[in-house]
């Protein structure tokens, strides 16, 4: 009996995947994603060959004090100065050596040195040590970062100023514990969202002075390597970066690094605070607000109506990764002894990390907020709806007058929870109560379940703090242009 074959139709084969690299490997680095996460200046600040530039440029300035100052010959400090440029090191010589050496800096101080002229590189890294190098650079690029956040900071307050003074008098549901609590208006809630990023940016600046040092004390913390004028070279050589010369070494005490990585979580933690508030009231059962959209932007790839709040949730994981930076910070507190690269190793993880969560979290904030919608009428309505919950305060205190607060609260408290159980009203069984209608006439009634009449200082509260960030913002001005002068 005959067989007959089948053949399967020819498949063609797929086209080879590009050749990849595997270059990114963190999520503040994805080419699709990483903008999310992180930002365009907060990458460069961070980048890799970036951070070995500012090692060049510590080495730089560590020569140029010491030749200033007669430690070295200042030919040798102008040599080590012409070749510290990164362009110059042979970068794959130097990673090899870092993996081979198994020391974090040997590679780049062995491609220095073949690259000085006329033997100064016998004297690249003069008297310090590799520490003294990796915490002043890191120094550098947290500076970097602040730099650019209290340019954003300043920024996004005046966005808040306009916000709340727009706002002032616009009534509002002030809600506690996700429940209906007291009138307010929008711009008090704006205002204190502007309170708030205020006392971060001055947090911001006082820190710098003790945050912002440099370190230069070598092995043990005693300076020995400089000889007798170790104090000067340190000086010279904080000077030349722009940072400020600390009492001591601070190998071991990482407190500084503590600090700005706690401030910088706070902050992306105020911006979680504002997107989730944002997030909350656009739900459609409250509908007060809602992130800008346009035409184009997808909320679900099975759910065609959906309008997502994504870039709100975005800042609100912002808030928490930065959060989560905190404990690793504190983690390497304990050193031991004069030096423990432990603490260091842990800071190169966490200090880039919180400073892009931190940068991505207040740049979308930002850009939420200034294209943020308002439905005025929909806060007016979700007032008026809950007229009788939010006006037992002002009922409480009318009949306070005569009664008592206490006896009054007990009063109004009894009314109130037999209203919610019975699904009337309160002003219905006040009405019943003749005692206590005889106490009130007809005007103070009507006025104390208006919403408008119970908005208390939210209007004045509000203007002070506008003010407030706006005497800031002027002080701020005033003090680069002083800065641009002197420049």
């Amino acid at each position: 009996m005959a067989t007959t074959t089948s053949r399967r139709p020819a498949v063609a084969e797929p086209a080879p995947r590009p050749a990849c690299d595997h270059a990114r490997g963190h999520i503040t680095d994805s080419y699709f994603y990483g903008n999310n996460y992180a930002t365009p200046v907060s990458r460069a600040i961070f980048c890799d060959i970036c951070r070995v530039q500012r090692w060049l440029d510590v080495e730089a300035a560590l020569a140029q004090a010491q030749g200033e100052l007669g430690v070295i010959p200042p030919e040798a400090a102008a040599g080590i100065v012409a070749a510290a440029r990164v362009e110059n090191i042979d970068l794959e010589s130097m990673r090899t050596e870092v993996i081979h050496s198994r020391h974090s800096l040997i590679g780049l101080l062995r491609g220095l040195q073949a690259v000085c002229p006329e033997g100064s590189g016998q004297y690249v890294h003069y008297g310090a040590t590799t520490q003294d190098i990796q915490d002043t650079g890191q120094v550098l690029e947290m500076r970097d970062v602040l730099d650019r956040l209290e340019a954003d900071l300043e920024g996004f307050v005046g966005v808040l100023a306009a916000l709340a003074e727009r706002c002032a008098e616009l009534v509002a549901l002030g809600r506690t514990h996700a429940r209906a609590a007291l009138p307010i208006t929008f711009g008090i809630k704006v205002a204190s969202w502007l309170d708030e990023v205020l006392r971060h940016a001055r947090r911001l600046e006082e820190m710098r002075d003790r945050v912002l040092v440099a370190q230069l004390f070598g092995g043990a913390g005693t300076m020995a390597g400089f000889g007798d004028r170790a104090p000067e070279v340190l000086e010279h050589f904080a000077a030349r970066l722009g940072l400020r010369a600390p009492a001591m070494g601070w190998h071991v005490a990482r407190d500084r690094i503590v600090e700005y990585v706690a401030m910088l979580a706070a902050v992306a933690g105020t911006m979680g605070r504002i997107a989730d508030e944002i997030r909350t009231l656009s739900r459609p059962e409250i509908g007060e607000v809602e992130e800008a959209w346009e035409h184009g932007i997808v909320g679900s790839s099975t759910m065609p109506h959906k309008r997502n709040p994504e870039r709100c949730e975005q800042v609100v994981v912002m808030a928490k990764l930065a959060a989560a930076q905190v404990p690793i910070a504190l983690a390497g507190m304990p050193g031991e002894h004069e030096r423990d690269s432990r603490a260091l190793r842990v800071e190169w993880a966490c200090v880039p990390d919180v400073s892009h969560y931190c940068l991505a979290a207040l740049a979308i904030t930002a850009d939420v907020v200034a294209g943020l919608e308002l439905h005025p009428e929909r806060m007016r309505r979700n007032a008026e709806a809950v007229t009788d919950e939010i006006g037992s305060e002002a009922l409480m205190l009318a009949l306070g007058e005569r009664l008592g607060k206490q006896n009054s609260h007990e009063i109004v408290y009894d009314l109130s929870q037999t209203a919610y159980e019975e699904g009337r009203t309160l002003r219905e069984l006040l009405r019943e109560r003749t005692e206590l209608t005889a106490m009130l006439d007809e005007e103070t009634i009507d006025r104390t379940f208006d919403p408008r009449a119970y908005l208390g200082a939210s209007a004045a509260l509000t203007a002070a703090v506008v003010d407030e960030a706006r005497a800031w913002l002027r002080d701020r001005a005033a003090f680069a242009h002083e800065t641009d002068a002197v420049a």
